[in-house]
């Protein structure tokens, strides 16, 4: 196999898994109208604030009854509130197959201390949905960042449940369409499908979501900035725009400016149609080769954003160090960066996939990722 490196590379060759590549065609300039030096209380604030909940609503079809809060920490801030804060009135079921999935089973096992039963899967795999007790709280990972995983459907989810669901679903929202009425709280952060600015997260409650929040209170203390009611019932305030801390409102416009990309491409069903033709593209390169895979066993079950793959050539001696050295001749040529699988992950490759990424970048990329396994292929033998 020649190793003679291709003659295109791509227009933008960052691939990181977040935060994630900004919109097609970002300058600084485009956050020009932000609201900054001025207080995020005062009315130019507010309306910034309430837009960014009213966009967040328009492009990913919330229902109207549904609340959407902006809160601090990113989407693990907006899983920490909810978890604190809604968990222990009834048994949970914590559901896990990546990393991020694993950490909430510790938050509930190891620091809130509830009944809880946990169920797992491996990298690569999931857990069946349909066998889970929806009778208790069930919090799940809707797209596995750091597995390319994400639950196919939300059909196996009854609409008679007696507990809450609740959906980490940072990498899949803005690129799946997610079944909002199986859903009682969706969190996520705009630094991932949008490719906002970090730090921020979203709080999306259903009726029954506020309904919990308004009859239980934890037998564990709270911290003010995991506290979603005032006087026994919901803080309105927080789903206004009144955030609990003072949120960047450089970030807050650019969110706004990503909104408005987002509508332009046609919405949830344009970004959706982004994700899918860029993920397709990964998906027939690796269908062509031999050396190379999707990590997700099922392809139902593909993720369509964190594209996570694995090196399938059973002569490579040490997996990890081959995957990191292919990272870093794609990063020294400079035409895809931060790809490296996740640090708990099995070895190998994550790329990107979502809506701000240009499927003629993915296409470009990949002749360069064949170049650089055949390279590293060929050092190795040469060294051995």
């Amino acid at each position: 196999m020649t190793t003679t490196k291709p003659a295109t590379r791509p227009a933008n060759p960052r691939f990181s898994s977040g935060p994630c590549a900004k919109i097609p065609g970002f300058q600084l300039d485009m956050l020009s109208e932000a609201a900054l030096g001025r207080s995020h209380r005062a009315k130019v604030g507010k309306d910034k604030l309430a837009a960014a909940i009213e966009g967040t609503r328009e492009v990913l079809n919330i229902p109207a009854d549904y609340k959407i809060g902006i809160v601090p920490a990113s989407d693990t801030g907006a899983v920490e509130m909810a978890m604190w804060s809604m968990l222990g009135a009834r048994k949970a079921t914590m559901v896990a197959w990546e990393s991020f999935g694993a950490g909430w089973v510790t938050d509930v096992v190891k620091q809130l201390k509830i009944e809880a039963e946990i169920r797992e899967a491996d990298y690569g795999e999931i857990v069946d949905m349909g066998a889970l007790d929806y009778d208790t709280d069930v919090v799940f990972t809707w797209n596995g960042t750091t597995s390319g995983v994400r639950v196919p459907t939300g059909d196996s989810i009854p609409d008679d449940r007696g507990g809450l669901t609740i959906c980490d679903a940072t990498s899949a929202a803005f690129a799946q369409d997610l079944p909002w009425d199986k859903l009682d709280v969706t969190t996520f952060s705009w630094q991932k499908v949008l490719g906002g600015e970090a730090a921020h997260g979203i709080l999306i409650l259903s009726p029954r979501a506020v309904e919990r929040l308004e009859s239980y209170t934890p037998a564990w203390p709270l911290p003010k900035i995991f506290r979603l009611t005032k006087g026994g019932k919901l803080n309105a305030g927080i789903f206004e725009g009144a955030t609990i801390n003072t949120p960047s409102m450089l970030a807050v416009e650019d969110y706004l400016v990503a909104l408005d990309w987002a509508r332009s491409v046609g919405g949830l069903k344009g970004l959706m149609a982004r994700a899918d033709a860029n993920a397709q593209a990964v998906w027939d390169f690796c269908a062509a080769r031999d050396w190379i895979a999707n990590l997700a066993e099922d392809p139902a079950t593909r993720s369509n954003t964190s594209v996570c793959l694995k090196f399938t050539d059973g002569g490579i001696a040490d997996p990890a160090a081959f995957a990191k050295a292919v990272q870093k001749r794609l990063e020294a040529e400079g035409v895809a960066l931060d790809v490296g699988s996740y640090r708990d992950a099995p070895a190998g490759l994550r790329i990107w996939c979502g809506g701000t990424v240009e499927t003629s970048d993915i296409e470009a990329m990949l002749p360069w990722l064949e170049w650089a396994y055949h390279a590293e292929h060929e050092a190795q033998a040469q060294a051995a």
